[in-house]
């Protein structure tokens, strides 16, 4: 018998894992000219909320989940990521 907490909430069960899109909070979007884009992985390594995707040639980001903090961009060394004001904010 498996002791079961009260207090256990969205995390006690890998299949109900509490999901927050925090791609709703960003004023900002990372548009990735993927022509430019190295390949090198320094965004993916550097994003805070993991959300930078391997597409196979480029990176992108999630929009789901990205926050829109412009890490990505400020670090990449081809300058292939630029943030863009969101539509509609």
């Amino acid at each position: 018998m498996r002791f079961r907490s009260p207090f256990e909430g969205a995390w006690a069960d890998p299949e109900s894992l509490l999901v927050v899109r925090t791609g709703d909070w960003r004023l900002e979007r990372p548009v990735v000219r993927a022509a430019r884009c190295s390949h090198c992985g320094v965004c993916y390594l550097l994003c805070p909320n993991q959300c930078v995707r391997d597409r196979g040639t480029h990176f992108s980001a999630d929009l789901t989940y990205c926050k829109g903090c412009g890490v990505c961009a400020r670090a990449c060394p081809a300058a292939a990521i630029v943030m863009r004001e969101e539509d509609g904010a």
